[in-house]
C-alpha cells in the first residue's frame, strides 16, 4: 500500500534551517509529482511546493518562495525540503502529498517548531 513517512522536524531558530525528508513505497515514485503542504495550528493546510517526477521543475508558495527548495532523489524513493531563513509563521506540521488515480495519499507529518 502507499505510505508516506516524513522526517527531519524538530527546533529551529528564526533565520535557521532545517531539512525535511518524505520517504516513499507502494507506488512508482519515479513517475509522480510530488508536494509539500502545512498547516500551522488553527489554520487550514496550506500547499508549500511541489516538483514535478523528474525534478526538473519546482513551484513554490509565495510565502516560501527563495527562502525553501524542494528536491527529490528518484533513487531514494525519498523527497526533500530544505528550509532556511526560517520565520515564525513557518512553523506547522509538515505534510508530503501524492495523487494517485484521483486520490490524495498523505504522511502522518512532521513537527516544526520554532525556539525563541
Amino acid at each position: 500500500q502507499v505510505q508516506l513517512v516524513e522526517s527531519g522536524g524538530g527546533l529551529v531558530q528564526p533565520g535557521g534551517s532545517l531539512r525535511l525528508s518524505c520517504t516513499a513505497s507502494g507506488f512508482t515514485f519515479s513517475s509522480r509529482l510530488m508536494k509539500w503542504y502545512r498547516q500551522a495550528p488553527g489554520k487550514e493546510r496550506e500547499w508549500v511546493a511541489t516538483i514535478t517526477a523528474t525534478g526538473f521543475t519546482t513551484t513554490y508558495a509565495d510565502s516560501v518562495k527563495g527562502r525553501f527548495t524542494i528536491s527529490r532523489d528518484n533513487a531514494k524513493n525519498t523527497m526533500y525540503l530544505q528550509m532556511n531563513l526560517f520565520k515564525p509563521e513557518d512553523a506547522a506540521v509538515y505534510y508530503c502529498n501524492v495523487e494517485l488515480n484521483w486520490s490524495d495519499y498523505w504522511g502522518r507529518g512532521t513537527q516544526v517548531t520554532v525556539s525563541s
